[in-house]
């Protein structure tokens, strides 16, 4: 669901106290949503389920006080979407669900060696993160494609700042030394 639908509906469906209010949610929705899906679908391990963890986030947002998340708007964000996929994986995995359709690829066009090289090496690099520990991948993720630092990641994941430091020394020293 892009951007547009998705203030349409929160718009419509939740009432939110004040113009200044509405404005700031709506900020917030296109400043996050496109990241929040990002993580929401990797944690909850399907489109779907993702696009509703971020939806309910999003909700969350609008019943929320604002000034109680004032300066911390990012981290409350991640944290609730990331309780939610995991919340929404949970439940899936106790149901017994049908088999999901293998996502569709764009066949491979020409390309000048230089990208080919780049490409592998991004489905490499993407395949021994994979083979991380889940919190290392988490971590790793959350620092470098949504650009957290240690401490919003502490906030967001419920870990302390050196565990997150750890956890990131050690996956990408994992990742350095299988990609030599």
């Amino acid at each position: 669901m892009g951007t547009t639908r998705v203030l349409e509906t929160l718009l419509t469906a939740t009432p939110i106290e004040t113009a200044r209010d509405t404005q700031w949610v709506q900020d917030a929705v296109r400043l996050y949503h496109e990241p929040l899906t990002l993580y929401a679908v990797r944690l909850a391990g399907s489109v779907e389920r993702g696009h509703d963890a971020v939806q309910e986030t999003f909700v969350r947002l609008c019943q929320a006080r604002r000034e109680e998340l004032e300066g911390h708007l990012k981290e409350w964000l991640f944290s609730v979407c990331r309780s939610r996929a995991l919340d929404l994986k949970r439940k899936e995995c106790r149901m017994i669900a049908m088999a999901e359709p293998e996502a569709r690829s764009k066949p491979a066009e020409a390309e000048p060696l230089a990208a080919v090289e780049r490409n592998e090496t991004r489905a490499l690099l993407a395949e021994h993160l994979h083979a991380l520990p889940p919190n290392q991948q988490e971590v790793i993720r959350l620092k470098f494609q949504h650009g957290l630092s240690y401490k919003e990641i502490s906030t967001v994941t419920g870990l302390t700042v050196s565990n997150v430091g750890f956890l990131m020394h050690t996956g990408i020293a994992t990742l350095r030394a299988k990609m030599r």
